[in-house]
């Protein structure tokens, strides 16, 4: 079976751009994917992120759904404590009907207090008509007449196993925390097989990649998302840096440090390099499609790296069935 791929937008602001820049970067992007063949698109929820611009998902949900023609658009995902299940369902009731077997709902556990979080999720799919059983008191029915599909998102067991006790899909983020990816998947293939008469339901899995056309500039993209992600992991919470930063940057022990670790998790390299890596990973998780996350400084730099993933991954080519894909102007670095 060919793989799969979709992708994951976080918004990544760089050094230099502005946040209205990188969500119009987003834009952008999620055109040029749309016609590049990707399956899904995805975006992220952040909050009091120099780094990232994606603060409110379910609105540039809706801005995309209304650029785009072909892929799935949703969140990755929704931090569902935050909120009131009622807003969320009907947010995503709304944008389920007016783009029908379009709409992705991810929702992840963060962002609040999780004591909540299993009755706040049947509420949402009881108003979503995502549920066999009603809550009492819910008094009127889904907008959509096609639900949003569900997913959960998680890096560890414990979403995996709700996941497929509730028959919800699931996507693991790789990217955060590789370690659990085998066993989490395992165990929500597991409980989803539990209840009769389902599909097999492989999970996806979310992976941050970059590649560009060269194995020295791929490198030094690389090096850039890696020193964010240091300092972040160290807190110092900052935009993705320049390659002319990274290249300058006088790194300390700690940083070092995490910069090994964090190496690790980036699949990065030349094309061809990315592309095996890629289908390794896949078959040893078992799964058929990947969610790619890409950080990059400047918006072409990160839109060339998904151009080469779907020349790599042959995926089928909708150019002509709208707009060439163009690469967004990037801003001046101050």
């Amino acid at each position: 079976m060919s793989l799969r791929l979709s992708v994951l937008d976080q918004t990544p602001v760089g050094e230099g751009h502005t946040p209205a820049e990188a969500l119009r970067a987003s834009v952008a992007l999620a055109e040029a994917a749309d016609l590049m063949g990707y399956t899904r698109y995805w975006t992220a929820e952040h909050h009091n992120s120099p780094g990232f611009a994606g603060t409110a998902p379910e609105i540039l949900a809706g801005a995309l759904l209304a650029r785009t023609q072909h892929m799935r658009i949703g969140t990755g995902g929704v931090l569902l404590p935050r909120y009131e299940a009622l807003k969320v369902a009907e947010v995503f009731g709304v944008l389920a009907a007016l783009h029908p077997g379009r709409v992705d709902l991810g929702i992840g556990r963060a962002g609040g207090p999780a004591h909540n979080f299993e009755r706040q999720l049947d509420e949402v799919r009881m108003r979503l008509g995502l549920a066999t059983s009603v809550l009492p008191g819910l008094p009127f029915g889904p907008v959509a007449p096609v639900p949003p599909q569900m997913w959960l998102l998680g890096a560890g067991t414990r979403s995996a196993q709700l996941a497929g006790r509730l028959g919800t899909a699931f996507a693991f983020a790789h990217f955060l925390f590789p370690a659990p990816a085998r066993a989490a998947l395992e165990a929500y293939r597991v409980a989803y097989a539990a209840s009769p008469g389902r599909s097999p339901a492989p999970g996806v899995l979310a992976v941050r990649v970059v590649t560009a056309d060269t194995a020295a500039k791929a490198e030094e993209l690389a090096a850039s998302v890696v020193l964010w992600r240091s300092r972040k992991d160290l807190g110092e919470d900052l935009p993705i840096p320049s390659l002319h930063t990274t290249r300058n940057h006088r790194w300390t022990g700690q940083e070092a440090q995490r910069a090994r670790s964090n190496g690790r998790v980036l699949v990065s390299g030349a094309p061809e390099q990315v592309r095996d890596q890629l289908t390794r990973l896949a078959a040893d998780h078992g799964v058929d499609e990947l969610v790619v996350n890409t950080l990059t400084h400047d918006p072409a730099d990160r839109l060339r790296s998904y151009q080469l993933l779907a020349q790599l991954f042959e995926l089928p080519d909708r150019s002509g069935l709208g707009a060439p894909a163009t690469a967004p102007e990037p801003a001046p670095v101050g």
